[in-house]
């Protein structure tokens, strides 16, 4: 029997000399959730001139505490003009400071009388000032390349005028299922099948990671059907996927299909769930093509997923927040005993004035998807390991885009 190798293994085998995918540019009022291929400079200063950051009275702080003249009203958009010493500008929120003041009093501090206003004392300088450049000077690096470009990001485009970024070309992925007891929703379920529960959870996991899900296919439970199927995949994608036959049972043909095509890189690991796992190489179009062969059952499915296919996308489109999941430390309302292998269990949280606490799914069978909806974490138990009530446990977060 072949040894168990440990996850940290597989995401080595997984992820070595992946090379990420080529560019492509995008206007930015299409490229919500792609990654960017290069840094982008910044081309303006942010804000673009000294502003105010409320509204109330422009002056310079050498005259406050005595009556000014108003001379000016500024509203945001509108040109100041310069600010003579002994006088004083109505300003609005967002309005262009004057040359000549150096701070702003609000409005609520001030004393009017006709076209005066009465200032307090001891207004410093620069009070309730929006510095030019503050936020962002020409010329720095506005965002990195691998920055995967969410609502702020795009703010942060828009607010320089750039209308068109260079982004990863999103990675090409072909979902496969294997047996013939699995059945599409929608169809009449006959003795012995089951619904296809993996297809539409990994699609929507894919899809949040940043892939483009280009194939779905069912595969026969014959070898010869397993082989003409995974080389037609790898011929168009840049990653093949597939759900169960990765095992030993007689109708399991993906290991020996991959190791016939290409080369299996590693098979089988020491979690709990999801030991029969494969990954491999096989050839493609292009050069070779990424293996993943996952276990039919959903919480392996969905446990892999979250382990090493985020990684993987995260590895082709050079997008380090995918490398690897926040990691927490939480104290367990549960006890568990692990045998040889880790333990990665579903678990909620709770969050206190006192820390976190971990809460596990009752039944953590890998058949059990229930206990998947609704989960905070993955809580990490190492392998021959005892955990009591309050002890420490690391924890995966998965509410993550």
């Amino acid at each position: 029997m072949a040894e168990l190798k440990p996850v940290e293994a597989a995401l080595t085998a997984l992820l070595e000399d992946v090379v990420p995918l080529g560019a492509e540019r995008l206007p930015t009022s299409e490229a919500t959730g792609r990654v960017l291929a290069e840094d982008v400079a910044a081309q303006l200063d942010v804000p673009p001139f000294d502003n105010s950051a409320m509204d109330g009275y422009a002056l310079h702080h050498d005259d406050a505490g005595r009556w000014l003249p108003v001379r000016q009203r500024i509203a945001a958009g509108a040109v100041a003009t310069p600010l003579e010493r002994g006088s004083c500008a109505r300003i609005f929120t967002g309005g262009e400071i004057p040359p000549g003041a150096d701070c702003v009093v609000m409005q609520e501090k001030i004393e009017l009388d006709g076209e005066k206003a009465r200032v307090p004392a001891d207004v410093p300088a620069g009070d309730n000032l929006r510095r030019r450049g503050r936020d962002v000077a020409a010329g720095g690096c506005l965002l990195q390349a691998g920055t995967r470009l969410d609502a702020a990001a795009l703010g942060h485009l828009a607010g320089q005028g750039i209308t068109e970024v260079s982004v990863r070309r999103r990675p090409r992925v072909a979902l496969l299922s294997t047996g013939d007891e699995i059945v599409e929703p929608g169809q009449p379920l006959g003795p012995g099948q089951i619904y296809n529960s993996n297809r539409p959870m990994l699609r929507e996991l894919l899809t949040r990671f940043g892939a483009d899900v280009i194939q779905v296919a069912s595969v026969p439970d014959t070898a010869e059907g397993t082989r003409r199927l995974l080389s037609q995949a790898a011929e168009q994608a840049d990653v093949v996927i597939t759900t169960g036959g990765v095992s030993v049972g007689e109708e399991d043909h993906v290991r020996g299909a991959v190791e016939a095509l290409g080369q299996l890189d590693l098979w089988r690991l020491a979690i709990r769930p999801g030991k029969p796992l494969a990954l491999g190489r096989l050839p493609g179009a292009n050069g070779e093509v990424r293996f993943v062969g996952l276990p039919g059952n959903p919480v392996s499915g969905f446990v892999g997923a979250w382990l090493f296919l985020r990684p993987l996308m995260g590895a082709l489109l050079n997008c380090p927040v995918l490398g690897s999941l926040p990691r927490l430390t939480a104290r367990t309302a549960f006890e568990t005993q692990t045998g040889p292998r880790q333990h990665y269990m579903r678990v909620t949280l709770d969050f206190t004035a006192e820390g976190i606490t971990a809460h596990a799914f009752r039944d953590q069978n890998s058949g059990v998807l229930s206990s998947c909806v609704g989960a905070d974490a993955l809580a990490i138990v190492p392998s021959e390991t005892s955990l009591a009530k309050g002890d420490a446990v690391d924890c995966l977060w998965l509410r993550v885009d």
